[in-house]
């Protein structure tokens, strides 16, 4: 390892670090072909290699290159598939095993060996893609994200032992039901390596390794290109904030607070049992920047969604005690840096990537540019959004013209950040029901009221996302020991329910107004927002050209409204595109409204106007049929 290479390290500035720290194949001075050790541990007595190639009890001796805080060794008798983990010898004189940090495989737990690996020399076939992908602007461009916990999706029924679906065998299953339903990217909960399922792999022991559950580092690769044959994009929950506290992994890993802040009440992490990552320290800085661009680079992943931001750049975000900062307020201003350098580092790579932040209160500019003091994510989850829509929908429709703010107050706010409309995972577990159990009423009132939820959220400006088992209307909420419900699908209104998701879908991608300006103000025209006695809702969806509109009218109960009238922009005919009412989708409306012929009376701002029927507890989606007052090019 160069001097250039630790100096660079030790500053917080090493961000390819996974190439050098680790195992990592090498051929020495004598030409001898083998495998090189580096382990940071700045305060350790004395690193050992043991393992399946030497010792296990005393193993191969590494030694400190100066005051770096890294020890080296290279063997010449390390192969491919062989097991190891690091023997630390503390300051004091204790000896513990560790898990390597940079290891790109272990052992399936509750094993936690390394496995002696090289990186992957893997064959990309993907030139299309990320040719394309760095053409478009994904601000105009649609995504509609399907949230995947890949233990869970399906579990293996073919009398394997197995308790997962390897990636390569996920490749055969989920790409082709993704890309049948319409979803243009793929998000999975953490896949890096840990050991507790019900974590749901947020707490990682090993972050450059897949885990040992879903196969190999390669099988990952394969199923990512395989994504981008099939033009769907692959995101990836990203955990920089806090790890494991398991004495086997980072923690304390030299004998002292090593990757986690050195006072005790800043590194526990109270609310989830976890500790947090020391952001104030150059060599963590080297460590998670480098993993963020590991994921990237190697995976070719179109994005990651950067967990838990809020604990991160908030010293008072947890449970607990807490000190403030030197001005006396609660920002971790460590945190904010770190986060800012991050994205920094990455749009400077790679301009077209999705940096999602998972960020919970107001802090202000998390998707504005670092330069304008922003944190300089391009998106972040609607948290707000989707607390006020959830509240609402779960309500009896009695009182909902009582609250109808909370469907209106995201109209306030809307084009401040870049936002994701989120239906995640979160909302499906610890008793909160899943989403088609939190409608209120019987089996076909629910159905009819997630059916609104979805529309509403497709025609709301933003991004989407919706977890696995959303499409499907499923009962039970999210066990991630056993699979999604499938034979729910069995039941005739769960599967016209699924048929209405892929046709929302398709209806999202195929039309401009419904992604080209999400962020920004054009892209909306709210036509009545205040019709809260009959909690009708009105407004208009924009597209950057001027006859790329779609008129959208919901109805929050279950009350079919007679005579609705609705301003639209134009003369001319309208007619239906979509009625989430309709029987295909398990509805009553068995046949499509007429064509909507404009009136002259102006109504809701607009110089003319239309009449439709409100179907109980419905979305209608409208568009131009013919129009005037529209000039080609325009």
């Amino acid at each position: 390892m160069s001097e250039a290479d630790t100096y660079l390290f030790n500053t917080g500035s090493h961000f390819q670090s996974y190439q050098l720290m680790g195992c990592q194949f090498a051929v020495d001075g004598r030409g001898k072909e083998g495998f090189s050790f580096r382990v940071w541990a700045p305060n350790a007595r004395g690193i050992a290699i043991v393992g399946d190639f030497c010792d296990w009890d005393a193993g191969m001796k590494l030694r400190k290159i100066g005051e770096t805080g890294i020890w080296e060794g290279f063997s010449t008798d390390a192969e491919p598939g062989q097991h190891y983990k690091v023997l630390v010898e503390d300051a004091n004189g204790h000896r513990k095993l560790k898990m390597d940090p940079y290891a790109l495989a272990f052992e399936t737990r509750p094993k936690d060996a390394a496995v002696v690996t090289k990186l992957p020399d893997f064959k990309w076939s993907d030139g299309r893609w990320m040719a394309k992908r760095k053409r478009k602007s994904v601000y105009q461009a649609p995504l509609n994200i399907y949230e995947v916990h890949a233990g869970s999706w399906r579990k293996p029924k073919d009398g394997r032992d197995a308790e997962f679906y390897t990636f390569s065998e996920l490749a055969e299953t989920l790409i082709p039901y993704v890309a049948e339903m319409g979803f243009t990217h793929i998000e999975f909960m953490p896949l890096m390596e840990h050991p507790l399922d019900a974590s749901w792999g947020y707490q990682i022991t090993g972050y450059y390794a897949l885990s040992a559950r879903y196969g190999s580092l390669e099988d990952f690769m394969g199923f990512v290109d395989a994504c981008h044959a099939a033009n769907i994009g692959v995101i990836m929950d990203w955990v920089p904030g806090h790890f494991c506290r398991n004495d086997n992994a980072l923690s304390y890993f030299d004998g002292t607070p090593q990757f986690e802040y050195w006072k005790s009440f800043q590194a526990d992490n109270v609310r989830w049992g976890t500790l947090n990552f020391d952001l104030s320290k150059a060599e963590v800085h080297s460590f998670l920047i480098s993993n963020a661009l590991f994921w990237i680079e190697m995976c070719h992943l179109d994005g990651l969604r950067v967990d838990a931001v809020s604990a991160m750049i908030y010293l008072d975000y947890d449970d607990g005690y807490w000190e403030a900062n030197e001005d006396g307020g609660n920002v971790n201003k460590a945190g904010v840096a770190f986060v800012q350098k991050l994205n920094t580092e990455v749009f400077k790579r790679y301009p077209d990537m999705l940096m999602i932040a998972e960020e919970s209160t107001a802090y202000p500019g998390v998707t504005m540019p670092v330069d304008t003091n922003g944190l300089g994510f391009n998106y972040k989850w609607n948290m707000g959004w989707m607390n006020d829509i959830l509240k609402f929908f779960e309500m009896d429709p009695l009182f909902r013209k009582d609250h109808f703010n909370l469907v209106t107050f995201s109209f306030m706010y809307m084009f401040k950040e870049n936002y994701i409309l989120a239906l995640s995972h979160d909302e499906v577990v610890h008793g909160k029901k899943s989403m088609m159990h939190k409608m209120p009423g019987d089996r076909y009132n629910q159905f009819a009221g997630i059916r609104t939820l979805e529309a509403f959220l497709m025609t709301h400006p933003g991004k989407k996302l919706n977890f696995m088992g959303n499409e499907t209307g499923q009962f039970l909420e999210w066990k991630f020991a056993e699979e999604l419900e499938w034979t729910d699908l069995e039941q005739d209104l769960n599967h016209q329910y699924q048929f209405f998701v892929r046709t929302l879908n398709e209806i999202y991608v195929e039309h401009r107004a419904l992604f080209e300006l999400d962020h920004d103000p054009a892209g909306m025209a709210i036509l009545d927002a205040d019709n809260r006695d009959e909690s009708l809702l009105t407004f208009i969806r924009q597209g950057v050209k001027p006859r790329d509109f779609l008129i959208v009218a919901c109805n929050f109960v279950p009350v079919e409204r007679q005579r609705v009238r609705i301003g639209v922009p134009y003369e001319g005919i309208y007619e239906e595109l979509l009625n989430t009412e309709s029987h295909d989708f398990g509805g009553t409306w068995h046949v499509a409204q007429p064509e909507m012929r404009t009136s002259h009376e102006g109504h809701n701002g607009q110089a003319y106007s239309i009449e439709v029927i409100m179907p109980a507890m419905s979305v209608l989606i409208i568009k131009p049929k013919r129009i005037k007052g529209y000039k080609k090019g325009r």
